[in-house]
């Protein structure tokens, strides 16, 4: 793999990183270049808008959940063909999994990608101290190679001239400057950005917006000169169907069997990866839109129903009365069902007082409290997705709290950060509020395929 390659981290979370990123990624992509885009650690909803900058699908790359010898080559897939990538980081640099180190951080995938890193950082409250945090973060780990600056929040031309001079000392380059009165405004909700599907139109123009500021403030020639400093990568290309194929080899059976996956603005949360190991085991993905789709797709003999934020389209998901009871019907006669998090809530009897499909005795509500982190994991209870006993890593990110009821058995037993159960299994239903990353564990999607055929 020599993809020229790129990745933008920043000293903190809210310092511009998704700007300058999806910014240079449409930029380039303008220039028509093919741009591969990645997003460091579990996020759904910045790959959005870089799917939106780019024409491609935004795919995630999380040390934690698949291990750091799985980074390289699902980024070779994703960037296979492409001129360049860009790969936004997760908040500070050298931030990751809590009290693991640099696991899962900006840092440790830079290394793992061998790539150069772009350090954006919020100029708006300091001068020449500018050039010590950037000293800072780049002598800190001799491993990661830190190429440029990108100052953003700069207030007027005589600070950018003192930032500068400061920086002159440090001996890297400034690759851009974005005013302070430029900023983009992007809608935000709890840690993330509003996605993409909630507001298209919008997203468009912001993204536009981004192109335009980076375009006008940044150094594109400089930019990609240091993508292609960055040397070949060793190692292979994560592929799905060889990734199946160690997990017993794709399902074999007549027609392929069609299984639905929940898509449209109410279910964003996704891994590409994840419907492409569906395929490469067997099925037929076909998607749908629980806001607007009446019924399943024709021949449904599975359904998963992923993460977003339902609690928005509460009323719209309970007034599509026909698809709840066609989700019901399916689930009672024994189908494969797998739901995360939103798709748990949709399962429930309720959500905040609303009708959902009343396939799980259970009521779901709001809460105040955010609940976030990663997970590890250990399957308690046999089920489509996971045999008793299997062990993964996963991330939680809600702010709803479930009041079950009884007759279902718990999905995981919960290693961090206490140990708990957690979601529900009953016939052919998985629930539960934890999202994995079905690359780290491909059998679950063979075994789901393989129960779908049945």
């Amino acid at each position: 793999m020599t993809a020229a390659r790129l990745v933008i981290a920043a000293p903190s979370s809210g310092s511009g990183k998704t700007t300058v990123a999806t910014g240079l990624m449409a930029a380039f992509a303008r220039r028509g270049l093919a741009v591969s885009p990645h997003k460091v650690g579990p996020d759904y909803i910045d790959p959005g808008y870089h799917t939106l900058a780019t024409g491609r699908p935004g795919r995630n790359l999380d040390a934690y959940m698949c291990g750091p010898g799985a980074v390289a080559p699902l980024f070779a897939h994703g960037a296979a063909g492409c001129d360049l990538a860009v790969v936004e980081g997760v908040m500070g640099l050298y931030d990751g999994a809590s009290g693991q180190g640099e696991l899962a951080s900006t840092a440790q995938v830079s290394k793992l990608l061998r790539a150069p890193v772009v350090l954006v950082v919020d100029a708006s409250s300091q001068s020449r101290s500018v050039a010590a945090l950037v000293h800072g973060f780049a002598s800190w780990d001799p491993g990661v190679r830190i190429g440029g600056v990108i100052l953003n929040k700069v207030g007027s031309q005589r600070h950018e001239e003192l930032l500068r001079d400061a920086l002159d000392e440090s001996g890297l380059p400034v690759l851009g400057v974005l005013r302070r009165a430029e900023q983009v405004a992007v809608p935000s909700r709890h840690l993330g950005l509003v996605p993409v599907a909630e507001r298209r139109g919008d997203a468009v123009g912001a993204v536009e917006a981004m192109r335009e500021q980076v375009e006008a403030g940044c150094d594109l020639d400089a930019l990609m000169a240091l993508a292609r400093s960055a040397p070949p990568l060793p190692g292979g290309v994560w592929d799905a169907a060889e990734a199946v194929g160690r997990s017993g080899g794709p399902v074999t059976c007549g027609a392929a069997p069609v299984v639905a996956v929940a898509s449209g603005a109410a279910f964003t949360f996704s891994y590409a990866e994840n419907t492409e190991l569906l395929a490469a085991a067997g099925a037929e993905v076909v998607p749908f839109d629980p806001l607007r789709d009446e019924k399943l797709p024709e021949g449904t003999r599975g359904l998963v129903i992923g993460g977003g934020f339902p609690e928005v389209y509460a009323a719209e998901l309970s007034a599509n009365a026909a698809l709840r009871e066609a989700v019901a019907a399916l689930a009672a006669s024994g189908a494969p069902v797998a739901a995360e998090c939103a798709g748990l809530l949709y399962l429930a009897r309720s959500l905040d007082g609303l009708p959902m499909c009343g396939v799980l005795d259970a009521e779901a509500r709001m809460s105040k409290r955010l609940t976030l982190g990663y997970r590890e994991a250990v399957a308690v209870s046999d089920s489509v997705l996971a045999a008793p006993g299997t062990r993964v890593r996963g991330h939680e990110f809600h702010r709803t709290v479930l009041e079950p009821g009884a007759g279902a058995e718990p999905a995981w037993g919960m290693h961090l950060p206490e140990r708990r159960v957690e979601g529900f299994v009953r016939g052919g239903v998985h629930a539960s509020y934890l999202h994995t990353h079905w690359a780290s564990e491909p059998g679950m999607a063979r075994r789901f395929v393989e129960r779908c055929a049945r």
